[in-house]
């Protein structure tokens, strides 16, 4: 399971040039799913994306997090991030997961972010989703588990 971790000022997801959802200020994580990644692997991300110190404190140090600043988090599911772009330029989806496997692990790591006391807000799994955001910093940060 891979995310990517932006702090963001805002962001938004559009599908079809609709409106979905926003949040901010907080977080957009969008996470990737690979085969054989597991229940316990969404805990312990969901887990670390909480308390990953990326907010700035009163002296500007990256000292506090989502739980410390009572931020958002969107989260957008992504399989392109475990893509396998060692051979060749065309990258390899192979390694992620299929969706029947993939969105109830997703479904879990938000839920978990939940049960963090972390306000979630969620993309379309599976749709071609238009992701804007105000990347604050910029901090982006990649977190790998499993």
């Amino acid at each position: 399971m891979r995310a990517v971790i932006q702090r963001v000022a805002q962001a938004s997801i559009a599908v079809e040039g609709k409106a979905v959802t926003a949040a901010g200020p907080g977080l957009v994580v969008l996470l990737g799913v690979a085969e054989g990644d597991t229940a316990a692997d969404s805990e312990k991300l969901a887990y670390k994306v909480a308390r990953l110190r990326v907010f700035p404190d009163d002296a500007g140090r990256f000292d506090r997090s989502l739980l410390d600043v009572g931020g958002e988090a969107l989260v957008v599911s992504q399989f392109t991030l475990i893509a396998d772009t060692r051979k060749g330029n065309r990258p390899s989806f192979t390694e992620a997961a299929q969706p029947e496997a993939a969105e109830p692990l997703y479904e879990r790591f938000c839920e978990a972010l939940r049960t963090e006391g972390i306000a979630v807000q969620t993309g379309v799994f599976g749709a071609k989703m238009e992701v804007s955001l105000v990347n604050d910093g910029p901090v982006t940060i990649v977190l790998d588990v499993g």
